[in-house]
């Protein structure tokens, strides 16, 4: 079926939905993930998320002023940067904010910095080759084929990562850096020329690895009658430490009452979270008889009753904005399940991701709406290995685009059947996206039989 297709059953499908908003309580069991965030830096670029004037978002140079959060980046570090951009203060129609990405050694020495994979995406695109992901109302679940599928900037770049895809705005891989001036690594548009309203995002998500320590920045810039910026005014920028505004203050941590948790500007450690999913002293996670959760993106004050926070922290970050990095917004979970039945009669599981609601009391329950009614909570691509049709044939790696709304329990991504004794293995693996709202679980259940 053809993507048109599929976006009007949905449309109707939608329209056809009850009104009514009753909490469900899902008697199971929700655990601990196993495992913990890596050691690799990430720099994450999301304060300001709107953009409203020229300076510089994100800098790591050792400036030793405000400007600045001076980490030393050394071997493998990772970029997140996500921005939106509303037009000009004049409101002028036909404005382009333009992103830089600069680097430069912290020694002497040339340094050679490769990308290891990346991409990047526009919400909505202004001119032809641009890569673009609109904000479409995609169904609960979408099996990807040979059709890319997402719905907004961040749900594309992680499912680009996912499928080693990259955007063909970002055509360099390796760049030799000389010592002194910073080198421009990439410069990217945010146009809002033709949208109605006047508003465009951009997320962009970068693996490096450099053979020496280094430092990078980004910033923005309006350029002149649609052109971007010279390289001069670039240097210029950086060197004037202006600081594009901020945004969001964010709640003191420890704080009662409700909390703001605002948006990150500064350098998180830790990029990916893997694990295996095993019972509790054991090498093998025994086919459950009720369904088990485990927390994805987990967060203060939203641990679904676990006390697990999942939420990188922060080596270095600017002032009034988040001081940890809550949704783990670029984090790869890469996740092992090694399932085995260890009953007398043949059971079959299902695999679900679901987004429960927040302000779980205790793990012998998740708490979920009977309508589909609410804000989207998550909307982006899944990866999966091992799983099994209703027939029970092999699936092989698939990657199915996920869109869950508050309190909605998610769609089946596939079953396993085992016969008694048998044992197998599935994996899981998601780029938690941007425009995601933590937490999510990842379920496993047993499935009734007829």
């Amino acid at each position: 079926m053809k993507l048109a297709a599929l976006l009007s059953a949905a449309l109707v499908s939608v329209a056809a939905m009850p009104v009514s908003a009753e909490v469900i309580e899902r008697q199971q069991s929700v655990r601990p993930l196993p495992g913990a965030l890596d050691s690799v830096l990430m720099v994450n670029d999301n304060n300001p998320e709107l953009i409203q004037n020229d300076g510089i978002l994100i800098s790591t140079f050792p400036d030793g002023d405000a400007a600045s959060v001076p980490v030393v980046l050394n071997g493998r570090f990772d970029l997140f940067s996500h921005h939106v951009y509303a037009g000009d203060a004049e409101g002028t129609p036909t404005s382009t904010l333009w992103l830089a990405v600069l680097a430069a050694p912290l020694g002497d020495a040339p340094v050679t910095l490769q990308l290891l994979s990346g991409s990047t995406s526009l919400s909505q695109a202004t001119e032809p080759g641009q890569t673009q992901a609109p904000f479409l109302p995609l169904p609960s679940l979408m099996q990807e084929t040979t059709e890319v599928v997402a719905a907004g900037p961040g749900s594309r770049v992680a499912g680009d990562l996912l499928a080693s895809r990259s955007a063909p705005e970002l055509s360099s891989r390796r760049w030799t850096l000389p010592p002194g001036s910073p080198t421009r690594l990439m410069l990217l548009p945010i146009p809002v020329a033709g949208l109605d309203p006047l508003l465009n995002g951009r997320n962009l998500q970068l693996r490096f690895h450099s053979s020496a320590p280094v430092a990078i920045a980004t910033l923005a810039a309006h350029g002149n009658d649609g052109q971007a910026p010279n390289d001069q005014h670039w240097l210029q920028l950086l060197k004037s430490r202006r600081l594009s505004s901020k945004e969001h203050q964010p709640t003191p941590r420890g704080s009662k009452g409700k909390i703001i948790y605002s948006r990150v500007s500064g350098v998180q450690i830790g990029s990916s979270w893997r694990a295996r999913l095993t019972d509790p002293g054991s090498t093998v996670l025994a086919a459950p008889k009720a369904p088990i959760s485990w927390p994805i993106s987990s967060l203060e004050r939203g641990t679904l009753a676990t006390n697990q926070v999942q939420t990188a922290e922060l080596e270095r970050f600017y002032p009034g904005t988040a001081w940890a990095a809550h949704g783990n917004y670029g984090v790869e979970y890469d996740l092992t399940l090694p399932l085995k039945n260890t009953g007398s009669a043949p059971v079959k599981l299902q695999l679900s991701l679901d987004s429960p609601l927040k302000g779980n009391s205790q793990t012998s329950f998740l708490r979920f709406r009977d309508d589909l009614n609410g804000p989207v909570m998550f909307r982006g691509p899944i990866q999966t290995t091992g799983l099994e049709d209703q027939e029970g044939v092999p699936q092989g790696r698939q990657t199915q685009h996920l869109v869950l709304r508050q309190g909605q329990q998610g769609s089946s991504l596939g079953q396993v059947m085992l016969k008694p004794g048998e044992g197998k293995q599935v994996r899981v693996r998601l780029i938690y996206p941007a425009d995601a709202t933590p937490p999510q679980v990842l379920t496993v259940q047993p499935v009734k039989q007829s």
